[in-house]
């Protein structure tokens, strides 16, 4: 075997974590079995887990969603709001059209279209309050759906997010979910506790998509029957959609994140937001604006009313079967939509994170309901189509489409509503099945395509197994009754976080309060003439490397050695691939100091040496050597430095470390790895010369950068 075969062979077997991936696979498949063998019995049983789960931890529901809330929103609006999701440098990876495309496909792009119209109908004709099918009955219809897919619905996604991002690209932990109880357990996560947490994540992750696939085909299977007759509504049919739909999610999710996910969610958001003005053009548009406003405004007043509401003195079992069930729903799939949400939001900022995640998605998401389901009423209300009532009780999946009969070009747009089903269908089954291949295989963020394609044909087999047992019901349940023990892994997530943020308190205190000044050890006689020359100039890469592989290599290695005679243990290495080089001094149970002169390439600005004939498109370049540390790049530039003046500079540095851990008695975070993403490479001194940001012209100036006239000022 050639060592590109055996490499290759090394990354299959090491990318799955056995004891995550046995034991749900295991599950999965006597899971699947038992509803199989005997679904009547599993219905029943299910069932009354379900009742027991409502009737006594109903409020604990409520309790840790509102939790939930208050805690991201919180976090937003505080000096942590300012923290990225990842190093000081990163930027984002995606452009927010893209991301948030993503996000929202992912979240619950099948839910709106599923309940868009349903939901508010059903409300207006069964209210858990008051009289049917009055005036007072629809406003609190439209209510009830803005509180039920509104900020709530994306606390519980945003919380699981925003501490996935936060520890996997801030700190280096596994992009899993066992990272989020570090800070509490430490290096347990590694162990049967951390396996224990991803493997039930794994679980609800892929019993939710396989229910939700299978309520997706059914909607699906009544829109072909509503275009083509003869097209029956039957079990048959809806495997038949899943198994074609699978392939097609099955091509996507081989395509990776940027061709396959990412276009089909641009897709997804396009045909919705086309949906929408149609219907909101060619409907009663004035009323759907007045609505929508009024609604907003009476979800915002009676927000921590319904928040709280638990309908103590009613004898219903109304909030068990829709508030609960939701929230209860969403929960269980927390652990995909959030960390796909991570997985897609490094480099973004806490509060760039939370107002991206809760404010956008929840608006588009209450006019969405206003469009639908104000459109629906008011068909009802005002022009007399109360028979849509008794079609949507007998058929929840009819309702989108028995609406587009009022309405001119129906069987167009009732086309494009189920391309727009199966776009959504195949965007959750495809981000699913990364997302549970991250979570079998530790956390990690590339894994052969092989297992991506393992997981979405098991989503696929699973939603056609229960389909063809009967079972999806039972599933559902299973999924709902999961999000209790989910629930207080969450809410230890969040406590992890706030004591990871408190750690980051500390350590900004101790960089904006050194005990000495680095300019004042450095302002000797003629400092400011080399700054001068320092600010006018622009080196060019060899200027630059031989200044790394000399001077700042030789500072590093005298610190080496002093540090080593006073028995600490440093070490200095030098990348010559990369021309970087790094000290770094470990000690035992503490984090590790890392400095580190790395070279970057920028796009010369258009003021530098005017007298010169330039290509107005940079064809121009100059490096820097920037100083990194463990927690991202520091905006500053040491070309030009002496030796004794690096020397000082890594001592400052030095003496904020210490800073740091002494504001930090009995919270020192955890002993972590240096950040793999934080390497670079020599393509990507390329890429930084040349892409300063993402999606942007190849020879852009990033403003977001650090100017040349900053290069001594820190």
């Amino acid at each position: 075997m050639s060592s590109s075969q055996a490499d290759t062979t090394q990354k299959v077997h090491s990318a799955l974590l056995l004891p995550v991936f046995i034991p749900a696979v295991v599950v999965i498949a006597l899971m699947v079995i038992g509803t199989m063998s005997n679904p009547t019995l599993a219905g029943e049983l299910f069932a009354h887990t379900l009742a027991y789960i409502t009737q006594s931890f109903g409020w604990f529901y409520m309790l840790a969603v509102a939790l939930f809330l208050i805690f991201i929103v919180s976090i937003a609006f505080t000096r942590w709001g300012q923290i990225k999701l990842g190093p000081d440098h990163a930027e984002p990876e995606y452009s927010f059209s893209a991301w948030f495309a993503m996000l929202f496909s992912a979240g619950y792009g099948i839910a709106l279209l599923f309940f868009g119209v349903a939901e508010p109908v059903l409300h207006y004709a069964s209210p858990p309050e008051g009289s049917p099918e009055t005036i007072a009955a629809a406003k609190q219809a439209m209510q009830i759906a803005f509180f039920h897919w509104g900020f709530h619905i994306w606390a519980i996604y945003g919380l699981v997010g925003l501490c996935l991002a936060y520890f996997a690209f801030r700190h280096g932990l596994p992009l899993s979910m066992r990272s989020t109880l570090y800070p509490l357990i430490g290096e347990r996560i590694h162990g049967p506790i951390g396996h224990t947490v991803d493997t039930f994540a794994i679980l609800g992750t892929l019993f939710g998509i396989a229910t939700t696939l299978g309520l997706s085909v059914a909607q699906i299977n009544a829109g072909l029957n509503y275009l083509w007759p003869s097209i029956p509504v039957s079990t048959n049919v809806q495997i038949l959609c899943i198994l074609v739909i699978t392939g097609l999610a099955i091509l996507s999710v081989a395509a990776g994140m940027d061709k396959g996910v990412k276009r089909l969610s641009i897709l997804n958001i396009l045909l919705a937001i086309a949906l929408m003005l149609f219907v909101f053009i060619v409907g009663p548009s004035i009323f759907i604006l007045e609505t929508f406003l009024e609604n907003t405004g009476s979800y915002l007043s009676n927000i921590v009313e319904r928040t709280f509401s638990l309908q103590a003195y009613v004898a219903s079992d109304w909030i068990g079967n829709w508030t609960l069930f939701i929230f209860g729903w969403t929960i269980a799939w927390a652990p995909f939509v959030g960390l796909f949400i991570a997985k897609i939001s490094r480099g973004r900022t806490i509060r760039q994170f939370v107002v991206g995640v809760m404010l956008v998605p929840t608006i588009f998401t209450f006019f969405w309901f206003s469009v639908f389901g104000d459109t629906a009423l008011h068909l009802i209300m005002k022009e007399g189509y109360t028979a849509l009532i008794t079609e949507v009780q007998n058929d929840h999946a009819i309702a989108l489409f028995k609406l587009y009969e009022r309405l001119p070009l129906t069987s167009i747009v009732s086309f494009v509503t189920v391309v727009l089903i199966i776009t959504f269908f195949v965007t959750s089954s495809d981000s699913g099945s990364l997302v549970i291949d991250s979570l079998a295989s530790g956390g990690a963020l590339k894994t052969p395509v092989w297992q991506r394609i393992f997981w979405a044909s098991t989503e696929g087999l699973v939603a056609a197994a229960l389909l063809l047992a009967g079972g999806l019901s039972a599933l559902q349940t299973a999924s709902i009754v999961s999000a209790l023990p989910f629930a207080i892994i969450m809410l230890i997530a969040a406590l992890g976080m706030w004591r990871a943020l408190i750690i980051e308190g500390h350590h900004e205190v101790s960089l904006q309060n050194p005990m000495q000044s680095r300019q004042s050890v450095k302002q000797g006689p003629g400092f400011w003439k080399k700054r001068l020359a320092n600010l006018v100039d622009f080196p060019a890469r060899s200027d630059v490397e031989n200044f790394i592989r000399s001077t700042a290599l030789e500072a590093m290695q005298k610190v080496e050695s002093e540090l080593q005679e006073k028995d600490w243990p440093a070490e200095v290495s030098f990348d010559e691939a990369n021309c970087r080089v790094i000290i770094q001094v470990i000690k035992q149970d503490q984090m590790e100091f890392i400095y580190e002169i790395r070279l970057r390439g920028y796009a010369m600005p258009g003021f530098a040496y005017p007298e010169m004939d330039r290509d107005p498109d940079g064809d121009e370049h100059y490096y820097r050597a920037e100083v990194f540390l463990r927690r991202g790049g520091q905006a500053y530039d040491v070309y030009g430095y002496d030796r004794q003046d690096i020397i000082s500079d890594i001592l400052d540095q030095f003496e904020k470390y210490f800073h740091f851990l002494h504001n930090s008695p009995g919270i020192l975070p955890w002993k972590m790895e240096a950040h793999d993403d934080q390497l670079i490479t020599e393509e990507e001194v390329e890429v930084e010369t040349l892409h300063h940001e993402p999606e942007t012209d190849a020879t852009s100036v990033d403003t977001d950068k650090p100017s040349h006239s900053t290069r001594l000022e820190n």
